[in-house]
């Protein structure tokens, strides 16, 4: 009876683990570092930002332009639907997208 409940215990944390792990990496918190970037996605993204003025401003700064094309932690970042979403209203998030440039 014993060698049952802990054979179904086991199942369920090894099946709540499989659940986490498939939430956070559908939402790119975490991802290896192989993963290849989403050219489509991180456009598509760039494009809903712009109509924030502070975001177009940087995006048209010349001094940072480069960056969304070629600064992968930048890209990685803008891949990621859940942070731009973010972005929009949360000035917290929008300086953690600013220090990009600053590291």
């Amino acid at each position: 009876m014993m060698k049952k409940l802990f054979h179904w215990v086991g199942l369920a944390i090894i099946y709540s683990i499989g659940i986490i792990l498939s939430l956070l990496t559908s939402t790119d918190l975490i991802s290896s570092p192989n993963c290849s970037l989403d050219t489509n996605k991180i456009d598509k993204n760039i494009e809903k930002l712009r109509e924030l003025k502070w975001f177009n401003d940087l995006y048209v700064d010349e001094r940072h332009h480069k960056s969304f094309f070629m600064n992968a932690k930048v890209r990685k970042y803008l891949q990621s639907n859940t942070l731009v979403s973010r972005l929009k209203n949360n000035q917290k998030e929008q300086k953690n997208l600013l220090s990009y440039w600053k590291t």
